[in-house]
């Protein structure tokens, strides 16, 4: 997969994603990687109360961009995203939830069961 980014560290990302989804089949690898590998001006931008609408209590969302701080979450959710705003990172973790990055989430859950993608 060709990549748009000149951040080493995110071109790895994206094609150890990329990697995974072909080799075991999982589709949300692969959208998660397509996702992360548009332009800056193209980058998904989350807002909270997206992720109140549509995440489940204790569930599990990857944003494949940035989670910004706009609205009021009451979830405890666990979110791995590229970037959180301040507010974001703090309105999460204030309703119990978790912060991740994406390489987290992926090396702790590699079939990505039970993770809902938002962006």
């Amino acid at each position: 997969m060709k990549t748009r980014d000149k951040n080493e560290v995110l071109n790895v990302l994206i094609e150890d994603l990329y990697k995974k989804a072909m080799e075991s089949g999982t589709p949300l690898w692969k959208a998660v990687a397509l996702g992360l590998n548009r332009p800056n001006r193209k980058m998904y931008e989350v807002n909270l109360f997206l992720i109140e609408k549509f995440a489940d209590n204790n569930g599990t969302v990857v944003v494949p961009g940035v989670v910004l701080g706009n609205g009021d979450i009451k979830k405890k959710v666990t979110v791995a995203a590229l970037k959180f705003s301040g507010s974001a990172k703090e309105k999460i973790e204030k309703a119990g939830g978790n912060c991740m990055e994406i390489r987290e989430l992926f090396d702790k859950n590699p079939k990505g069961s039970g993770v809902k993608i938002l962006g």
